[in-house]
């Protein structure tokens, strides 16, 4: 039975990362909110996809495929709804072509976070290793100072504070869960 669940938790998983792709796309595509596309274009996000994937696992090599596939299924509802009818497109080996050609550095960039950051989210479950949930944080609070150093700027302030913020709270939850850990050790 456990393993059912198991199976099934992890297709919920990668059934819900492709959705997270889809829905990152088309919400930088819909008419007339432009703030919309900032939001689409950031890249921590997916970070703490791979990171979540991987906190709902035991063991190190799991978390890092799970990582990896959420990544991966993210990726490819992100190309699903690029070239879906909703997006005015239509599917051909073409389009992928250019999909992989456009978006090679990004999937790149997934082969390798994709699995860290799914093996961060283990550690920070199994072990509490707070270096692991920090570097989330850490990526989602610098986000906007290295779009702007690269010459890609988020455009509107709200996103780019909403993003701070998330990384600031994930911080927080991070040092104040660690602290009650560690004391409730100690006092046993």
């Amino acid at each position: 039975m456990r393993r059912v669940i198991g199976w099934f938790g992890i297709v919920a998983a990668l059934v819900l990362a492709a959705a997270f792709g889809a829905s990152d796309q088309y919400l930088g595509s819909i008419p007339g909110m432009l703030w919309g596309v900032d939001v689409s274009l950031l890249s921590a996000p997916w970070l703490v996809l791979a990171f979540a994937a991987g906190a709902t696992q035991r063991e190190p090599r799991r978390a890092a495929l799970l990582g990896l596939g959420c990544t991966t299924a993210a990726l490819v509802g992100y190309f699903l709804m690029t070239d879906s009818p909703l997006e005015n497109a239509h599917y051909s080996l073409a389009n992928l072509h250019g999909f992989a050609i456009s978006e090679a550095r990004v999937i790149v960039g997934a082969l390798v976070t994709g699995p860290l950051f799914g093996w961060f989210g283990q550690q920070w479950k199994t072990q509490r290793r707070l270096l692991a949930p920090l570097v989330v944080a850490g990526a989602l609070c610098l986000e906007p100072l290295a779009r702007r150093a690269n010459g890609y700027p988020i455009h509107f302030r709200d996103v780019s504070l909403a993003e701070v913020a998330a990384g600031l709270l994930l911080a927080t939850y991070a040092l104040l869960s660690h602290a009650r850990a560690r004391s409730s050790r100690n006092a046993s």
